[in-house]
């Protein structure tokens, strides 16, 4: 009982440590398991038949040829599924209401369409057969009748007088008429400002386009009358209620099961018709039915990211103060709300947007619009980034325009850390930060005071150079319920369960780390359990940034638990009263004595049948939900500086150097990563991605023929630094992490490709900064004169 603590392992894998991810080696080993690894017995597979119009009448569908091909098994329209009874596909995100008070718009959707298709990819049947290649030949053979009707593409055509309507039902395409602010103090303002800059911005559409293509198997047990979901997604507890719903059936008839997943960033999270094909067509055939989607299928069947057309502007003072923002314009919904949300361009638009700037007043007004295009869902931030973009382009612009040092309109206008906690006009709260010192450690870091060298050098290699700076803060997710379970195994190994889910973060290690620091059980036995709807009584599932702060929270209170009942069972063992039991690196003691029993040994005694009196617990075992808790609120500042080619428009990103605050850091290691992953992702949306339609509706970056992603060699490295200021809003005082990398890299991008191109008078380019817009707007510059 008194075996000794391994002091140096426990804070080798402590809570600040950089371990490394437990997932590794089994990953790179090809071990992993991901939906497409899964082969069931009697496994059958499914093609879905999509629409190749973007809007249309559908008149009929002709199946008699796909049903007497070789191997065909079924194929179904959604006059079946209709039939089947099951309901309507959910509606993404969380439901508005319109500037009036009334409800956003929620037109109905079923798993494949009956009346009218309402984009190029749009599901109208499928078919299932013995093999793949005998799914897809059917699929070929399926026959639809439809009569094209004009389309529409853009959140500003689609709201013009005479727009084609995407749903009949909806007037006007308008999902929501979204109004947040007080109107009065913002124009008045305005009408008392000194300056007021204003400045058009297109947020571009983007293909989400993760590692691993959407892929599930469904099976059905006829004796159970209950169904098995196999699938990616961001947390299964969440997706089997979405299921469920659409079967029309009690939440215990479903279960869902993730393993690995290789990328989401928003898109895996919804529940998409494919699934509900699958799981009927499983019933039906009495066979597990498995798809897998295909490259050039999920850039027209998963959801999108960005696509706003926006109008910031801000009033300052003579000084440079902040007077008011305002925020009018278009969010691009797609042609369907279930794998789509309204709030990027309208709540995170607001709470976003302040950023960390001392704002009096504040008005965001969005239109958002049905097209015919893809829905356009969360991804990488969803909103954040977008409102960090808007407030950051304006005080670089305004400062231009005004004759103030970008640096010193940022330092005038922070809201500072005696100010905390600090209330902003969007409802939000402020608990810590010091946004002051992370923008002088930021400039530090990135040698600011000698740039002007720099941009010599580069110019004598005829280059362009410019800098720019993108200060950021995000308001995270806040945690919803989430489970925090731990379980002792009888192999001596101790489970985590919890409803959050990592596709792709790293979640085990500190996950691991909390519960080695809370517990001191050695980090190599500790699992994690939690993508197995089955086992959970919770979950929020991962988005948001919010996983550490959810899941890190129920961790720490479970193992309180374990601990209030670790020192009942030990005050039985070592003959002592529960009182005088204390609890430090995983041992229970008796105070002012070195008589002890560690966690680990009390667990095995438990497993090997230790005679409890009554009321002593006979587990260690805890299943426990951590109820909502506040969002937090990270942030930073990113230094980005780029070189331009005049003569091509080629931009190239060449120092990147950034100082966040993600308060108390678990693992700095996978924090940084996580921080690389989201600056590549906003250079590529930044410098080269953009999803294009023609006037038909028809997708032409539909492969990466056409749709360029950031590569390895259009980033530099980067230099990282950190001022953590705790939270106070979570247990652990984490602020979250996954999304700031895109935050901060739009605006220091942008901002820094705008510095270069001053020279000729330019103040303004969008994303994505090709070297075909460059140039064209380097020619037009020259053409026109300063603009």
């Amino acid at each position: 009982m008194n075996a000794p603590v391994d002091v140096l392992g426990l804070e080798k894998f402590a809570v600040g440590q950089p371990v490394t991810r437990k997932e590794d080696p089994k990953l790179l080993r090809g071990e992993g398991r991901y939906t497409d690894d899964i082969s069931l017995p009697g496994q059958v597979y499914a093609v879905i038949v999509r629409s190749r119009v973007a809007h249309g009448r559908l008149l009929g569908i002709d199946t008699e040829a796909a049903r007497t091909m070789p191997g065909v098994l079924g194929v179904y329209t959604g006059a079946d599924l209709a039939a089947a009874g099951y309901k309507r596909m959910p509606t993404g995100g969380v439901v508005f209401k319109n500037r009036d008070g009334s409800p956003m718009q929620q037109p109905m959707q079923l798993p494949l369409t009956t009346d009218k298709v309402r984009f190029v990819g749009d599901p109208i049947a499928f078919v299932v057969a013995e093999t793949i290649k005998q799914a897809k030949d059917a699929a070929e053979a399926v026959m639809p009748d439809i009569d094209p009707l004009p389309a529409v593409t853009t959140a500003r055509a689609a709201d013009a007088p005479g727009a084609p309507l995407v749903h009949d039902e909806v007037p006007g395409n308008l999902v929501l008429d979204f109004h947040w602010g007080d109107s009065e103090a913002v124009a008045a303002a305005f009408a008392r400002a000194a300056h007021v800059t204003k400045l058009p911005i297109r947020n571009s559409r983007v293909v989400v386009s993760p590692m691993e293509p959407r892929s599930a198997i469904g099976e059905y047990d006829p004796a159970r009358e209950h169904w098995t979901l196999r699938l990616g997604s961001q947390g299964v507890f969440g997706m089997r209620n979405l299921i469920r719903n659409v079967l029309n059936v009690p939440v215990e008839k479903v279960r869902v099961l993730t393993g690995n997943v290789g990328g989401s960033f928003g898109m895996k999270a919804s529940c998409y018709p494919e699934y509900i094909c699958l799981l009927h067509a499983a019933r039906a055939l009495g066979r597990p039915v498995k798809w897998t989607d295909e490259r050039s299928d999920s850039f027209l069947s998963d959801s999108h990211g960005r696509d706003h057309d926006m109008t910031p502007s801000i009033a300052l003072d003579a000084e440079g103060h902040i007077l008011a923002l305002r925020i009018e314009g278009y969010g691009n919904l797609g042609a369907y709300q279930s794998n789509a949300t309204a709030q990027p361009p309208t709540m995170n638009a607001v709470r976003n947007s302040i950023g960390v700037y001392r704002t009096p007043a504040q008005e965001v007004n969005s239109r958002v619009m049905f097209t015919n295009t893809t829905p356009v869902g969360p991804y990488r931030g969803a909103g954040r980034p977008e409102g960090n973009y808007y407030i950051e382009r304006l005080l670089d612009t305004a400062a231009a325009e005004m004759g103030i040092d970008r640096v010193e309109i940022r330092r005038r206008n922070h809201i500072r850390p005696e100010e905390m906690p600090f209330k902003t006009p969007a409802g939000t709260e402020y608990d810590s930060g010091d946004f002051p010192t992370v923008l002088d450690k930021a400039l530090a870091l990135a040698d600011w005071d000698n740039f002007a060298q720099r941009k010599i050098e580069s110019r004598k290699r005829g280059k362009l150079r410019g800098r720019g700076i993108g200060q950021y803060l995000e308001v995270t997710a806040p945690p919803t319920n989430e489970m925090g379970g731990i379980r002792f195994e009888p192999d001596g190994t101790v489970t985590i369960i919890t409803g959050t889910l990592d596709y792709g973060q790293g979640h085990a290690s500190p996950f691991a780390q909390v519960l080695t620091t809370r517990l001191g059980i050695p980090f190599e036995k500790i699992n994690l359990l939690q993508g197995d709807s089955d086992q959970l009584i919770a979950g929020g599932g991962t988005g948001g940034s919010k996983s550490i702060m959810a899941s890190g929270a129920a961790i720490i209170e479970a193992g309180e638990q374990v601990i209030e009942n670790g020192r009942k069972i030990a005050a039985h063992v070592l003959e002592a009263a529960v009182v005088d039991i204390e609890f430090s690196q995983g041992r229970f003691t008796i105070a002012g004595t070195d008589r002890a029993i560690g966690i680990m040994e009390l667990a095995e005694q438990l497993r090997e049948g230790l005679q409890l009196p009554e009321g002593v617990p006979n587990t260690l075992d805890v299943r426990h939900i951590h109820k909502n808790a506040p969002a937090a609120y990270p942030n930073g500042c990113h230094v980005c500086e780029v070189e331009v080619d005049p003569d091509t428009g080629e931009v190239a990103v060449v120092r990147y150097s950034m100082v966040n605050d993600f308060g108390v850091v678990i693992n700095p290691l996978l924090v940084e990563g996580q921080a690389h992953g989201g600056i590549v992702q906003g250079i590529g949306q930044a410098l080269r991605e953009s999803v294009r339609y023609d006037e038909d509706g028809q997708l032409m970056t539909g492969s990466y023929m056409d749709y360029a992603l950031p590569k390895a060699d259009n980033v530099p490295s980067f230099a990282y630094g950190s001022h953590p200021v705790p939270a106070k809003t979570n247990l652990l005082g984490a602020k979250g992490c996954g999304e700031a990398g895109c935050a901060g890299a739009l605006p220091s991008v942008m901002n820094a490709l705008v510095d270069a191109l001053s020279e000729f008078g330019i103040r303004h380019i969008d994303m994505p900064a090709t070297p075909l817009r460059v140039w064209e707007t380097i020619q037009q510059a020259r053409s026109t004169g300063a603009r």
